[in-house]
């Protein structure tokens, strides 16, 4: 090894690489940035938690978790959770390359949740509000028995103490297929408790954001007095491929996305994430 060779080499550290010029380059930490699936653009993580994880190039919004979405909307330390500790179980013994108790104990470990809903109490820019967010990290947000109770409970809650009920839905797996029908009866459940629920006159706000799919489009998401949606959240029942494949025809483009929704009267106003809370504090004191 000559001397500059021994040289080049004995500079080199843990943790960095040599550059084309054969000094020293420090390596960048991981998880310091995250790229935009929509635009590439490269965004420093503090900035993006910042920006409310909304793209400050193309506007692109990421998919945030039940706890992100509390923060963002609620006023501080004021959300109480409600029934918590509800688990749930696994009736029909579902196997399959993870049985479905190894699915929910790695999405427990993985997000912190319990299931993929929290619901609880809140106050809404001075507002007590009957607040409900599904979390499509946790088995895609998909509504099992323990998610369908949950929201019906919350509803039920709201009817009782006369609040305005707001729902954030992010479920991308609709009814939970590894419980089979006890899963589907969650959708005619919690409709029959927002029937009773919108008697009282009290508003329900139902907020749709990317994606929601399935059972939950199908039920609860579908019936709120004022339905808003994030920008481009895909929302349906079945995804756009299924369909295209059943009709065997071309579907129109941003089909199924929340300003074309919107624009066949299915959603009332596609809003930024950044407005919402300002936007949900308008409509309560218009219902006030």
């Amino acid at each position: 090894m000559n001397l500059a060779e021994e040289t080049a080499s004995s500079d080199l550290q843990p943790g960095t690489e040599p550059g084309i010029s054969g000094l020293r380059k420090k390596s960048v930490p991981a998880g310091l940035w995250t790229k935009c699936p929509s635009c590439q653009h490269v965004i420093f993580n503090k900035s993006l938690r910042e920006n409310f994880s909304v793209c400050a190039k193309c506007h692109y919004h990421f998919i945030i978790g039940a706890h992100e979405r509390i923060q963002q909307l609620l006023d501080s330390k004021s959300f109480k959770e409600f029934y918590g500790d509800l688990e749930s179980r696994d009736p029909l013994r579902f196997e399959g390359v993870k049985s479905y108790l190894d699915k929910i104990r790695q999405d427990q470990k993985r997000t912190g949740l319990k299931e993929a809903c929290l619901v609880g109490e809140g106050l809404l820019a001075g507002h007590p509000v009957a607040f409900g967010v599904t979390d499509s990290r946790f088995i895609m947000g998909s509504m099992g028995s323990v998610v369908g109770e949950k929201i019906t409970r919350l509803v039920e809650h709201a009817l009782e103490k006369k609040i305005p009920l707001i729902i954030i839905s992010g479920s991308g797996g609709g009814a939970r297929m590894y419980e089979g029908a006890l899963s589907l009866m969650q959708m005619a459940k919690t409709c029959a408790a927002l029937a009773r629920f919108q008697k009282s006159r009290h508003p329900y706000l139902s907020v749709l954001t990317n994606p929601t799919m399935g059972g939950v489009m199908a039920s609860f998401s579908s019936l709120g007095d004022v339905i808003l949606a994030e920008p481009q959240a895909l929302l349906g029942f079945a995804g756009p491929r299924v369909i295209e494949q059943t009709i065997r025809q071309k579907l129109p483009p941003n089909f199924q996305s929340s300003e074309f929704l919107m624009d066949h009267g299915m959603v009332d106003m596609v809003v930024d994430r950044r407005q919402m809370r300002d936007t949900l504090r308008l409509i309560l004191e218009y219902f006030d």
